[in-house]
């Protein structure tokens, strides 16, 4: 979700020209990588153990996987 959300704002800076909104697209990025680094992960972390590192160490953060992950 948080891609698709700076994927738009970066598409609209791109199509109407506004480096306002590519500096928004950059503060909100920012914010949601300290969101995630600061509370998201803790909190899954503490939640689910070694299930999320786990997790955490089969799929990547930001981007999507070119091939599918067969967890177990």
């Amino acid at each position: 979700m948080y891609v698709a959300v700076l994927s738009i704002i970066l598409g609209q800076a791109l199509l109407f020209s506004s480096w306002t909104l590519l500096a928004y697209g950059v503060v909100a990025g920012a914010a949601m990588i300290i969101f995630v680094k600061l509370y998201e992960e803790p909190t899954l972390a503490s939640r689910y153990g070694a299930e999320y590192a786990t997790y955490r160490r089969n799929v990547p953060g930001w981007l999507p996987r070119l091939t599918p992950w067969r967890g177990g």
